[in-house]
């Protein structure tokens, strides 16, 4: 991914107006950020950011409608006429900081406020009035030669803010890029002090790496290599290639044609651990209840099934239709898909299966899970009829329930009314004889 050759950028015309009214009340006005990085390099994005010279105060005299989103910071949010705010920063430089949070001081000269910022790429200011580029750091030159590199002192970059490292990894997977030796030394050396970090951080960034790097994998082995797995999330301390892999195997043609998710791609993540292992390591990172069970549900199936079910169609067969019956009632109907998806990663990692048999299976499991009885509500009968019949409540008529179910999932043609409870009269003779 390289620059585009034009510096002429297009930031909104929302973003015009505010520049223009900064500008005409005596102001510096300049674009910065993720905005004009995105741009330089053709890409879409959403957010412009300015910088100003303006202090919060004068920011809120000047515009109508105003949010004061950080202004300990010096960020006021401007709301456009369609209601988008634009977030608009004074020219600030860092007095001390926690490893995590600065504590600024504004008066700072545009140059000194670039100079606080993480990357080189990121650090690059434009007049969008003018079309005057300020690029004091080579953030451009870098862009060009593919590498993220930290503005000053790479050391000192990442004492200030702890998340940088996290950041400079996301940051060089998304784009392409390398990392700069001396920047990636000092990621190295920031991994012991990660536990700064909240675990609702920790957790954001996994989740943006899942979502806007194209192979997941890259980042994460920047994450495993450089020491920070290990320290933030000690079960996947020891990730193996074949994991890392399959996550970025859900995207590969010759899978089952589905939309991208997120949680999927944790799930494969995951899934080098049993369920509990997975679960405390979610529940850690304060993944939410919902997202916690269907990943744990997901790495546990694989860690129970997935041995068997890799020889199973190692050999380039479909698994007999009791066999799929079986699997999709032990997964679940409404989790199958995900299951098989996960599986489908897995196999494509290391080859074990070949695409042909992992459509075939897919679409043979979907087919059957939605058409055969998978579970106790889809038996003909149901528990009253067993009471009518003579079975009383409780454990005993939980565990015939489960038989009966065992029983049609063998053959679904024994799903009818008059088979169970057939079934039923030859099962509770004996038992009261």
């Amino acid at each position: 991914m390289t620059p585009t050759p034009d510096a002429v950028l297009h930031p909104p015309e929302a973003v015009l107006t505010i520049a223009r009214t900064l500008r005409d009340a005596g102001h510096e006005a300049w674009c910065v950020g993720g905005a004009v990085r995105d741009a330089l390099l053709g890409l879409a994005h959403l957010d412009w950011d300015l910088a100003t010279s303006a202090t919060p105060s004068e920011v809120r005299r000047l515009f109508r409608r105003t949010v004061p989103v950080g202004i300990e910071f010096g960020t006021i949010g401007v709301l456009d006429r369609e209601g988008h705010l634009h977030e608009v920063t004074t020219f600030r430089h860092d007095v001390r900081t926690d490893g995590r949070h600065a504590v600024v001081e504004f008066g700072a000269s545009l140059d000194e406020d670039l100079a606080r910022r993480d990357f080189t790429i990121n650090a690059i200011a434009y007049d969008p009035l003018t079309g005057r580029l300020h690029d004091p750091f080579d953030g451009r030159g870098d862009l060009a030669r593919g590498l993220v590199t930290a503005v000053g002192v790479p050391e000192a970059r990442m004492t200030e803010d702890r998340l940088r490292a996290l950041r400079a990894i996301r940051f060089a997977a998304r784009f392409g890029f390398s990392i700069a030796a001396p920047t990636w030394e000092a990621i190295r050396g920031s991994a012991p002090y990660l536990t700064r970090l909240s675990p609702e951080r920790v957790k954001q960034e996994l989740d943006k790496t899942m979502e806007q790097v194209a192979r997941p994998s890259v980042a994460l082995r920047h994450w495993r290599d450089s020491g920070a797995l290990t320290v933030l999330v000690p079960p996947l301390g020891h990730v193996t290639d074949e994991v890392l892999d399959a996550v970025d195997a859900l995207a590969r043609p010759g899978l089952p044609a589905k939309p991208m998710r997120r949680t999927l791609r944790m799930a494969v993540l995951f899934s080098g651990l049993d369920g509990r292992e997975a679960d405390a390591a979610l529940r850690a990172l304060r993944f939410s209840n919902q997202e916690t069970a269907i990943i744990a549900s997901l790495a546990e199936r694989w860690h129970r099934v997935g041995p068997s079910l890799t020889a199973a169609v190692s050999a380039g067969q479909v698994p007999a239709d009791a066999a799929i019956r079986r699997l999709a009632a032990d997964t679940g109907r409404l989790r199958v898909s995900a299951f098989l998806r996960l599986a489908c990663a897995r196999w494509s990692a290391t080859g074990a299966v070949a695409p042909s048999v992992m459509r075939a299976l897919y679409r043979r499991t979907l087919q059957i899970a939605f058409r055969d009885p998978m579970a106790i509500a889809d038996l003909a009968i149901d528990g009253d009829d067993l009471r009518r019949a003579g079975v009383s409540s409780g454990p005993a008529l939980g565990r015939l329930l489960q038989e009966l179910l065992d029983a049609v999932i063998e053959d679904p043609a024994a799903n009818t009314r008059e088979a169970l409870l057939a079934r039923v009269q030859a099962t509770v003779a004996p038992r009261s004889e």
